[in-house]
């Protein structure tokens, strides 16, 4: 259901929707879904039913920490992580061995997208804080609605990738990860 922008956009037609049709994800910025993934892990994983998430601030505003414990145990951390030095920490942590992380959500803009460079900024280019905050109760006013209940998403799944389970979809949504032999290169980068 996730990283479906260019599929899912030249599958579909948008050209019938209507402006009640339109709708968002969970969470309370147009950030990514990280709240989403956090509660339907928690359900499918541990059988928690999370209603709502807390976000705890780490070492700055943006970059903030989501824990799910049971039984006294922490089994799910993630993270939401904005700007480029928040990455750049992480990917040290990474390098280190000391990350703790089971999900990590990335925007490379502090205060996330709503606060990109794309938006409506102050003359000496700033953020406009007022347009911020009128920004984010606009979108939090549009209806939630979970993308396994999209009708548009489904029918994706079963004419496209021929069904939920279907080998398409392992192959196409889908990766796996392992680690490379590292060649030095000009183009490496040393953070």
């Amino acid at each position: 259901l996730f990283g479906l922008d260019l599929p899912f956009c030249c599958f579909l037609r948008f050209d019938d929707l209507k402006e009640g049709d339109v709708v968002r994800h969970e969470g309370k910025r147009s950030d990514g879904y990280l709240e989403h993934i956090f509660k339907h892990a928690a359900k499918e994983l541990f059988g928690v039913d999370v209603k709502e998430i807390t976000y705890k601030a780490l070492k700055n505003k943006d970059f903030q920490e989501v824990t799910l414990e049971k039984d006294g145990e922490t089994v799910l951390r993630f993270a939401a992580a904005y700007g480029f030095r928040n990455i750049q920490n992480m990917v040290l942590k990474l390098k280190k061995g000391k990350f703790l992380y089971h999900f990590v959500e990335v925007l490379a803009c502090p205060g996330g997208c709503l606060n990109g460079k794309g938006q409506a900024q102050t003359e000496d280019g700033r953020a406009d804080r007022a347009l911020l905050a009128q920004m984010e109760e606009v979108y939090t006013s549009i209806p939630v609605r979970l993308p396994e209940t999209n009708v548009h998403v489904q029918r994706m799944y079963q004419d496209w990738l021929e069904g939920v389970d279907s080998s398409k979809v392992q192959d196409t949504l889908h990766t796996t990860y392992s680690a490379g032999n590292q060649s030095p290169s000009s183009l490496d980068i040393k953070w």
